[in-house]
């Protein structure tokens, strides 16, 4: 059972692939505010015993491969994630011209596949996101 993970009474290998946008779609993950929330994500992630295997911030979009503990809910993680980066954001940059009020930073919804034993397929195509929405970009009219 190796790369096996454990708690006092189980082993697991609980991965996930999880997927979220700001409020309306808006371009807002750029600069200073993607390099701030890669370290309150990891940060958050620690405080519930989870561990962020890759991740990518796109500029309208969050994508992220996740270990979490079967005793935690995948829901009740990825919503302690959103809430608490958006209260970190509005509080960190709040006081400029555009206001990020922490409640709707993050859009309600999210998307969340089970990775099982594809980890090696799902960390490359997280890891070339960037690349993918520049060429999709450039193609655009």
């Amino acid at each position: 059972m190796e790369g096996f993970k454990s708690l006092a009474h189980s082993r697991y290998d609980c991965k996930y692939h999880i997927v979220f946008v700001p409020k309306f779609r808006k371009k807002t993950l750029f600069g200073k505010i993607r390099k701030y929330l890669k370290g309150v994500f990891h940060e958050l992630a620690k405080q519930k015993g989870c561990e962020i295997i890759s991740g990518c911030m796109v500029l309208d979009h969050v994508h992220m491969c996740i270990l979490i503990p079967p005793k935690h809910a995948a829901s009740e993680v990825i919503g302690y994630l959103k809430g608490k980066s958006a209260i970190a954001v509005a509080r960190q940059f709040g006081g400029r011209k555009r206001n990020f009020n922490g409640e709707s930073f993050w859009a309600r919804g999210y998307a969340i596949s089970t990775v099982g034993f594809e980890l090696g397929k799902v960390k490359e195509y997280i890891e070339h996101q960037e690349i993918l929405e520049v060429e999709q970009e450039a193609s655009r009219f």
